[in-house]
């Protein structure tokens, strides 16, 4: 009976983990590593914005099976909110003086529009931390307060607010069947929902009324002259959208 041999085996994984490069910090990472420019379409707004040199590879948590971690969305603008904040610009009187969640929040650009134009109390919610670092930078240098939410919402209540925003979130089934459920709720509690979106495979078009359109750049054409037009919706019970 031949035994193999653990002895060295637990040396060899602490060895491991001590030369193991723990995740950079947020902030720094992204002020050192991404570019703060306007973005095409909104020049009102400015984003700290990943290019190819920014190294987001190493943001990955050592720790994570393979497709846990969530892909840095938030270092890119997407057409659905940047459709969204284009749509605030335009028209502020949607959004002023009304409280606002921007929900998957992402870089903030949805958020950001949303106090510009005049929203008196702007909540955003994302998951991932490097985007809430994110978003408090982009705030910052848009000259904007926003109450960032480092939390998935989605299974809960909806927060007491007046308007929720939601750009592109609807690129994943079991996501998209999450966001519904939650903008239910919302419509549910008396709260108004806007949706902005480029024709997402899960986009749940029967719930939807189309409110504007914008050419907007999309996720990674931040640098080109491409544009995608994007749709804004407004997010509708059942019975209204489907007609009885």
């Amino acid at each position: 009976m031949v035994r193999e041999s653990t002895e060295g085996s637990t040396d060899r994984r602490v060895n491991v983990a001590a030369t193991r490069k723990p995740r950079p910090d947020p902030t720094a990472f992204i002020l050192a590593n991404m570019r703060l420019v306007a973005v095409p379409s909104l020049p009102e707004i400015r984003l700290h914005i990943a290019h190819p040199a920014s190294g987001l590879w190493r943001l990955a948590d050592p720790d994570a099976e393979a497709g846990e971690a969530p892909p840095p969305f938030w270092a890119y603008p997407w057409a659905g909110g940047a459709a969204l904040a284009r749509h605030f610009l335009d028209r502020p009187e949607s959004v002023r003086g009304r409280s606002v969640l921007d929900l998957g929040a992402g870089s903030g650009i949805v958020g950001i529009a949303a106090a510009k134009a005049g929203a008196s109390r702007v909540m955003a919610a994302e998951v991932d931390l490097y985007g809430i670092a994110a978003l408090g930078l982009n705030a910052a240098a848009n000259g904007v307060a926003i109450t960032a939410i480092a939390n998935d919402l989605t299974p809960d209540p909806p927060p007491r607010v007046d308007l929720v925003a939601v750009g592109d979130l609807f690129y994943e089934r079991d996501l998209a069947e999450r966001v519904t459920a939650f903008l239910d709720r919302c419509l549910a509690a008396g709260i108004d929902v806007l949706i902005g979106d480029p024709g997402r495979a899960w986009l749940p078009l029967k719930r939807l009324r189309l409110v504007a359109e914008y050419p907007v750049p999309d996720v990674g054409d931040i640098g080109s002259a491409k544009a995608k037009l994007t749709s804004v919706f407004a997010f509708e019970p059942k019975r209204a959208a489907q007609g009885g």
